[in-house]
């Protein structure tokens, strides 16, 4: 006999939630692990920077969220690649600039178009 096994929400044993409610959460790690697949970064860069990103928010008395999370990821991220000499500071805030442009000249319900 075949029975189906069901997880309360706190059951240790349960299978692990997704870690990110958006898409675009996730790609930031994504971005992350190919910059260090590919070479361009090490991973104890990365480590390194996200602590300490992580550990600046907490100190900030940021709530411990998968949005902290997201944010502190992001400036790790943003970090990394303006010290790697990989962007330039000033191409990543001119690409950041377009992007809240973009997203604030676009009309709810459709997709932001970086021009």
């Amino acid at each position: 006999m075949n029975k189906t096994c069901q997880f309360g929400p706190e059951d240790g044993l349960a299978p692990n939630a997704p870690k990110f409610a958006e898409a675009w959460h996730a790609q930031v790690l994504a971005i992350a692990d190919t910059m260090i697949t590919n070479g361009r970064v090490s991973a104890n860069l990365w480590a390194e920077t996200l602590g300490a990103e992580l550990r600046k928010g907490e100190a900030e008395g940021a709530p411990d969220t998968e949005t902290s999370y997201y944010e502190a990821a992001l400036r790790a991220l943003e970090h990394v690649l303006a010290s790697g000499a990989l962007v330039s500071t000033n191409d990543l805030t001119q690409r950041r600039n377009d992007w809240e442009t973009a997203y604030l000249e676009t009309r709810h319900g459709q997709p932001v178009i970086l021009k």
